[in-house]
This record gives structure tokens, C-alpha cells and sequence, in this order.
């Protein structure tokens, strides 16, 4: 009886003016950045137990890409390459989300056994399941290690009206940070999150990732790896 009531009590709620569709949000993908921090700390946390590349295979999407330093299908790269003896370590200091959640990118610090540390950025992709996996990898060493903040900050897109996608990433792709190259585009199901990522000839890397706020796509991160040296 008590779960008749409720379905009847549902029921009449959608039939009134305007519920109906607030019913059809609920239903929605939404953003979730909590669970792409928690996919992230799995990761990380993987690599410590199970060895380094043994936790990049398992966390990669099947169309993931990696920078060693030219860009390589992680897959095939990864494909019984033996663990470091000692996996490196990072923790996660900001994530973007777009509005719908299917797509997000974490940035934060890594370290070294040898005392070496830089920075990563990573791009997660939701599956159908709900789980996220990485879609793109890269990072660089600093001389300076990123000072840990106190939470992990959060930055979630608007979500778009319908019909803006095509518009959105014209916006993005009109702001691409350099001329020529290979470009791996990271672009969420509602287009609310664009991470455009080009590779230059001399494998020197340039990247801006952009959020839809406020009626328009706007810059929320940019950076750049130099080419490798013929040491």
C-alpha cells in the first residue's frame, strides 16, 4: 500500500503543470566530480599496489592517449611493459567538469622515487556504466612542487541550452592555442567542456581548456610543454 501511495502521489505530481519536466532532469547525466576524484585517488592508489603500468591499463579508456613524449594509443604502449620498481606517486588538486559529466579533467602534482616532481593533467571520460576511465595523460616536471591545497578545488560547467553544441564548438575550436600539428579535441557529450590539445612537429605541446559560463565558452586553464632536448 505504502508503495502504491507513492507511485500515486508521482503520478499526479506529473501531471501538473511544469513537473513534468523537472522529473525529466532528475533523469539526466549530471556532473559528478566527487566520483572523478574518487577515480582518481583509485588510480593513483593502484599504482602503489599493483605497479605503475599495471594501474594505467586498467584505468585507461580503450581510446586513451599518452605522450612518451610523442602521442602513442596507450593500449598498444602499455601492452606487457613490465612496472617500474617503484611507481610514481600524485594526488589530484582541481577538477573541471562539464555540465552533464561525461567528460572532466583533473590536474595536481606528481613525485618521484628520485626526488623528481611536475604536474599531470588527465581527461576522464564517464562509460556507460558510470565509471570513469582516462582518455588523455600528460604532464611535465617542475623545479618547483605544487603547493597541495587544503580540498580539491571544483569547477563545473552551465549546462547549455539545446541545439548550442555545434555553436559551443566553434567558440572553442576558434581559440585554439596554436597553428598546425595533430590535435586530440577533448569534448564533452553537451559540449559544455572543450579541451582543445595539439602536438606541434617538434612534439612541443599547447593546450586550452575551456568551460560554458555565463552564456559563452571561457578560458579556465592553458599551458605548454617545450620540445624534448637531443641530450
Amino acid at each position: 500500500m505504502r508503495i502504491a501511495a507513492v507511485l500515486l502521489v508521482l503520478g499526479v505530481a506529473g501531471c501538473a503543470g511544469g513537473s513534468g519536466d523537472y522529473y525529466s532532469r532528475l533523469l539526466k547525466p549530471v556532473a559528478n566530480p566527487s566520483r572523478v576524484v574518487a577515480a582518481e585517488l583509485a588510480f593513483a592508489r593502484a599504482a602503489q599496489d599493483k605497479g605503475q603500468w599495471t594501474a594505467f591499463r586498467d584505468y585507461a579508456h580503450d581510446e586513451a592517449v599518452m605522450f612518451v613524449p610523442e602521442p602513442v594509443i596507450a593500449r598498444d604502449w602499455l601492452k606487457g611493459r613490465d612496472n617500474p620498481a617503484q611507481a610514481v606517486k600524485w594526488q589530484p588538486h582541481h577538477v573541471w567538469s562539464s555540465c552533464d559529466g561525461s567528460l572532466a579533467v583533473t590536474r595536481g602534482a606528481w613525485q618521484r622515487a628520485d626526488g623528481t616532481t611536475g604536474y599531470f593533467t588527465t581527461v576522464w571520460q564517464r562509460r556507460a556504466d558510470g565509471e570513469y576511465r582516462w582518455k588523455l595523460d600528460q604532464g611535465d616536471t617542475l623545479e618547483t612542487p605544487l603547493e597541495a591545497p587544503e580540498f580539491v578545488r571544483t569547477d563545473i560547467a552551465d549546462c547549455p541550452d539545446r541545439g548550442m553544441a555545434a555553436e559551443l564548438r566553434d567558440q572553442a575550436e576558434q581559440s585554439r592555442p596554436a597553428g598546425g600539428g595533430t590535435y586530440f579535441d577533448q569534448v564533452s557529450g553537451d559540449s559544455s567542456l572543450f579541451l582543445t590539445f595539439v602536438v606541434s612537429p617538434d612534439l612541443s605541446r599547447h593546450w586550452k581548456l575551456m568551460l560554458y559560463k555565463d552564456g559563452s565558452m571561457i578560458d579556465a586553464m592553458a599551458g605548454s610543454v617545450s620540445a624534448p632536448r637531443d641530450d
